[in-house]
């Protein structure tokens, strides 16, 4: 009877960890005086990349992916897909290939993305949304009592010998503190008290 309760006992320790860690993160990212972004790249880039990995990772979680099924229909449009798919896919680019060590030095092609076997998840993402429209977003920072706008977009030629620059699709400082906001605002649906 206990096999069905959730979370689980193994299920709890991952998500407890996994929580306490992207919390500390987030709120790295989202210092009122902006310290996080007067660190050295490489040290930046290494939190944003644990910070992908695991919001992915507790992407896995059942109840998670109701959530995003859920706001297929009641968000705006699109914005399941970026915290599903393109959160997805970052991510990915980010363990498939480590070899980076900045945010605004990461590039992909069709070749490097396809170079173990074609169709996988990033090169299906970057297909599936080649040539489509910009994003536009805004977010509301309460602490600093800013307004910040930012645009995602998606490649325009995804074609054999065209670079795609991770900071062509999502802006670093910008981009990353919205992704944040918006991990943040998935992940939060499971939480039942901040301590």
């Amino acid at each position: 009877m206990t096999d069905f309760l959730r979370p689980n006992s193994s299920e709890l320790e991952f998500l407890s960890l996994s929580y306490n860690k992207f919390y500390d993160i987030y709120e790295e990212v989202m210092e009122v005086n902006d310290t996080f972004w007067q660190k050295e790249p490489y040290y930046r880039f290494s939190k944003v990349n644990v910070l992908f990995s695991i919001y992915a990772e507790l992407l896995n979680y059942a109840p998670l992916k109701y959530v995003l099924i859920e706001m297929e229909s009641k968000r705006p449009p699109n914005e399941s897909k970026i915290a599903k798919e393109l959160f997805k896919c970052i991510r990915n680019i980010l363990a498939h290939f480590p070899f980076y060590e900045t945010w605004n030095n990461v590039y992909i092609n069709t070749g490097l993305v396809n170079w173990y076997k074609d169709g996988m998840t990033i090169d299906k993402f970057l297909r599936k949304n080649e040539g489509n429209e910009e994003i536009k977003y805004r977010f509301w920072d309460s602490q600093k009592k800013k307004m910040t706008y930012l645009s995602i977009n998606f490649p325009k030629d995804y074609t054999e010998g065209k670079n795609i620059y991770l900071k062509d699709i999502l802006n670093e400082k910008d981009g990353i503190q919205f992704s944040a906001i918006l991990m943040k605002q998935v992940l939060d649906t499971q939480v039942l008290q901040m301590h």
